[in-house]
């Protein structure tokens, strides 16, 4: 397929902003991990780049990690990074949606660290109170729930059982407090980042599970925000084989960290300390 040039790529409303950083605001590097989403990616970076230039509660960029496209993914986010001041790409040759959020965190400056899925199945509105709460201190994480109470989801039946019963299986073997692991869209302090990666083994869809499994096992808060959420018709994540990848890696951490045990804390603290369950369960 011939690459697109910049004119050529769906229309996006929005004017480059030159970025200068405010000192005075956390910075939120948001990164969109990406694998073959050329014919959509101009056109979602456009609503993310429109969303976050409208609000002004943190200074943010935003980190284009694909890992491993063979379409033209690549090409536009290049393009999309030379045009606008605020948004780079990152490439990666190996492939894994876990290790593309690893690698873009790990060589991030910014004080807090982001993602969401291209889709923007989550509704952008749940950042700023994530992005608040972690730079307030109240939490190590904050992550969109769609099994909150307050939150509003429209996706199919087949979907929402499976999401249950995995999160239902990671309370009950895992003793997590979090309702939803798989949310689309989560936050984390960036010295949180720095003591929890490197015990994360996880370079795939899993990923997110042992970060947030490791995270409560060490004693770190967890903030779930409800979300707005509507599934994504072009979704490509094959449910089955994810589910089970999903089922090796709880196996996996049951046999490294024990059934439903906490783990002894470890270094890192934000102030204003409250209770894990507590925070998990507002």
């Amino acid at each position: 397929m011939t690459a697109p040039t910049l004119t050529e790529l769906p229309p996006v409303d929005l004017q480059p902003l030159e970025h200068q950083r405010n000192a005075a605001l956390p910075l939120v590097d948001v990164v969109v991990p990406v694998l073959d989403e050329g014919h959509v990616l101009a056109a979602q970076i456009g609503k993310l780049y429109g969303f976050l230039a409208a609000q002004g509660s943190f200074d943010w960029r935003i980190t284009i990690a694909d890992n491993g496209s063979t379409d033209d993914t690549v090409a536009v986010g290049r393009m999309l990074a030379a045009a606008l001041p605020r948004v780079s790409l990152l490439h990666l040759d190996e492939r894994g949606r876990g290790r593309a959020l690893r690698v873009a965190w790990s060589r991030s400056d910014a004080d807090v660290l982001a993602y969401t899925d291209v889709d923007l199945s989550t509704d952008l509105a749940a950042l700023p109170p994530m992005v608040a709460a972690l730079a307030s201190g109240h939490s190590a994480i904050a992550i969109g729930s769609r099994l909150h109470s307050g939150a509003r989801v429209d996706r199919g039946a087949k979907r929402e059982l499976v999401s249950r019963t995995y999160n239902a299986i990671l309370r009950l073997v895992l003793g997590v407090h979090v309702r939803d692991a798989q949310c689309g869209c989560k936050a984390i302090r960036a010295d949180a980042a720095c003591a929890l990666l490197p015990e994360v083994e996880d370079n795939a869809w899993f990923f997110d599970t042992e970060l947030l499994v490791r995270a409560e096992r060490h004693g770190l808060r967890v903030l779930e925000v409800p979300v707005d959420w509507v599934d994504d018709p072009d979704s490509r994540v094959a449910i089955v084989r994810t589910a089970l990848d999903d089922l090796r890696g709880v196996r996996r951490l049951v046999h490294q960290l024990g059934f439903r045990r906490r783990a002894e804390p470890f270094g890192w603290r934000p102030p204003h300390a409250v209770d894990a369950r507590a925070v998990s369960r507002s």
